[in-house]
């Protein structure tokens, strides 16, 4: 920086930034006004216009004006890579430096200092913008800005741009305020959509907890109904358990009556033919133990048959066919 410049060449340039000029590109500038004070008069206040094609880096110029002078330079893309190096800063980074000393504005308030200083005649000023820190500050730059021959046109132009920026303003708060009316008007919609909703999902609720009850109450009778239904089988198959029991336990009782009537019969009938036995050994030993003896028997038999009369034979045929039919009977 440190660019000494003539007062028609600045002249030319503060046009171009301010678009007066034609060829170059110039209508593509792009500008910022801010309000400053330097540390040598806090309470005077001036008025830095910065004007940049493209990008910050490739060079800017300025206009800086008291409403009564103006004054004005040119800064290129050499001066500002010279400045990064001498103070060993990378260009990158000097350049963001530089964005927030001279278009920030307010947001960098307090953490740049500006320093102005004039000549007698007040054909030329030496303005120099440096970065507080907390023992102190250093320098980002500085330049020699030339006296501007018509200030009044300076103002003028400056009370424009701040008229059309204001306009721009304007225009963009109207257009915000419509389309907060209209965010504003859907958001109405959709919280009158949203209060349906609400009413529509607890009517929902209710509905689905109304059928929700009366599943669970028949579901409750079902379960009721067959934990009834399980305990009159369970009951039901106890009773035939019981019954079966005592069916079986009956049975055996009477089969152990029959059992205990059959033993006694048998020892009933034992003894009388047990005695029988008993007595024929008896005699039977009597008979072997006693002398001999001569059965008479014969004898007496062919005497009967030799004196039986004629009729005797017809009564014992009769009495023997008699005899079996008898005992058939019996």
């Amino acid at each position: 920086m440190g660019r000494d410049g003539g007062a028609d060449a600045a002249l030319i340039g503060w046009r171009g930034a301010g678009g007066s000029g034609g060829a170059g590109g110039i209508g593509k500038m792009e500008k910022t006004l801010n309000r400053i004070h330097p540390v040598s008069d806090p309470e005077a206040t001036y008025f830095l216009q910065v004007s940049w094609e493209k990008d910050l880096g490739t060079g800017f110029s300025l206009l800086l004006s008291d409403c009564q002078c103006a004054w004005t330079g040119k800064v290129s893309e050499a001066d500002i890579s010279r400045e990064a190096a001498d103070i060993e800063m990378d260009r990158e980074k000097y350049v963001e430096e530089l964005r927030k000393a001279l278009i920030a504005g307010e947001e960098s308030a307090g953490k740049y200092n500006f320093v102005i200083s004039r000549d007698e005649q007040n054909k030329a000023c030496h303005f120099s913008y440096e970065r507080n820190l907390k023992d102190g500050s250093f320098r980002l730059g500085s330049l020699k800005l030339q006296e501007v021959p018509s200030p009044a046109e300076v103002v003028k132009e400056l009370i424009g741009y701040c008229l059309d920026s204001l306009g721009k303003l304007q225009a963009k708060t109207e257009h915000l305020q419509r389309e907060n009316e209209r965010l504003f008007s859907n958001w109405s919609d959709v919280e009158k959509r949203l209060e349906k909703c609400v009413e529509a999902k607890e009517e929902l609720e209710a509905d689905l907890y109304s059928r929700f009850v009366l599943v669970l109450n028949e579901k409750k009778a079902k379960i009721r109904n067959l934990q009834k239904l399980l305990s009159e089988a369970r009951e039901s198959a106890v009773d035939a358990k019981c019954s079966r029991d005592s069916i079986a336990a009956t049975q055996m009782v009477i089969k152990r009556e029959n059992n205990y009537d059959a033993s006694t019969d048998e020892e009933s009938e034992n003894p009388a033919g047990a005695s029988l036995p008993s007595a024929l050994e008896r005699r039977d030993s009597s008979l072997l133990a006693s002398p001999d003896i001569v059965d008479p028997a014969p004898r007496r038999k062919r005497r009967q048959r030799a004196a039986k009369p004629a009729g005797t034979g017809a009564k014992v045929a009769a009495y023997e066919a008699e005899q079996p039919a008898q005992e058939k009977m019996v």
